[in-house]
């Protein structure tokens, strides 16, 4: 099991790099675009697990490759004018690293290739074929796994044992919400848990959603999967503490921030395998013809601070279970 100490939300995020700029970009070499749903501060991490996957095979940037970035700050109405800047750029593929900003993308383009680290519902959303041969323009990772929310009410269960009462935070306009929404509340009366769920559609809900949690007299709270929530991460955090509430998450950095436990597919590793997608597609392959990929580990992290101020305490065996403890 690692520990360390925590030392803060990753920060030297890559700065937004307007149209007006492209002075410095040559047009011999490759321009990627990078669309971010979250802001550029709350992607920083993401951006240069990317970056890294990108020299590993041999790129560096100035050199032999350019980049742009797009972030809507949480702002999904942003998207679409963000992916036509990006379309206008001419740029040789975009990374539209959430599937909002993937299908955002796929609206204003149907030939520059698309890159998305964290794809979710791909067919159901027309952005693919199938798994096995996307066609069209899109491809990318799939870190959203079947059962994954019903284990993370599970680890809910475990860290509040006597909880009889589950809370939901819900981002109602993101398209993943739903499938991890629906798993949960069938499961829940199942193991005997009734599951209250708190929509949030926009940034300024959050603080009263976990209100009105606390108000129904949740015991422990699932936080689902969003890019909202992910760029949110301190903001819910906070809500979360004030609120006296356990939180459980999908994604390490809520844990980081000051969350309580994640159990997920860490970011940064698709962030960092789909600079191979990239480095494919820049070679000439047809992103079509490249298979989606399902990352398989997940990993287990908990903020053993957040445990102590709500009074918690984790049983070793849990601790030992983890892939990382943020004391």
């Amino acid at each position: 099991m690692r520990r360390r100490k925590f030392l803060g939300i990753l920060t030297g995020a890559a700065a937004a790099v307007p149209l007006a700029a492209r002075a410095q970009v040559s047009k011999e070499r490759p321009l990627i675009g990078w669309l971010g749903v979250s802001s550029a501060t709350a992607s920083s991490a993401l951006v240069r697990a990317f970056l890294k996957g990108l020299q590993e095979i041999g790129y560096i940037e100035g050199r032999n490759f350019d980049i742009v970035y797009r972030f809507a700050n949480g702002d999904l109405g942003q998207l679409p004018t963000l992916a036509d800047d990006l379309v206008r750029a001419k740029t040789d593929v975009i990374l539209a690293f959430a599937v909002s900003g993937a299908v955002a993308a796929r609206k204003v383009t149907s030939k520059i290739p698309i890159v998305t680290p964290a794809l979710a519902d791909a067919v159901h959303l027309g952005l693919i074929a199938n798994d096995a041969r996307p066609g069209g323009n899109v491809t990318g990772l799939a870190p959203y796994l079947d059962g994954l929310p019903g284990k993370q009410l599970e680890l809910a269960r475990e860290i509040v044992p006597q909880a009889l009462v589950v809370g939901l935070l819900d981002d109602t306009s993101d398209v993943k919400s739903a499938p991890q929404r629906q798993e949960i509340e069938s499961i829940g009366p199942k193991i005997g848990v009734k599951i209250v769920s708190a929509e949030v559609k926009q940034l300024n809900d959050i603080d009263s959603a976990f209100q009105a949690l606390a108000a129904q007299r949740v015991q422990v709270v699932i936080v689902l999967q969003s890019s909202m929530f992910f760029g949110a991460r301190q903001r819910i955090a906070t809500a979360a503490a004030v609120n006296r509430l356990p939180t459980t998450y999908g994604y390490r950095e809520h844990v980081e921030a000051g969350g309580l436990v994640s159990y997920g597919v860490d970011l940064r590793f698709c962030a960092y395998r789909s600079a191979t997608f990239v480095d494919k597609i820049l070679k000439g392959a047809n992103p079509g013809d490249l298979p989606v990929e399902f990352p398989t580990k997940l990993e287990l992290v908990i903020n053993l601070s957040t445990a102590k101020s709500l009074g918690l305490t984790i049983p070793e065996s849990f601790l030992l279970r983890a892939d990382e403890v943020i004391e």
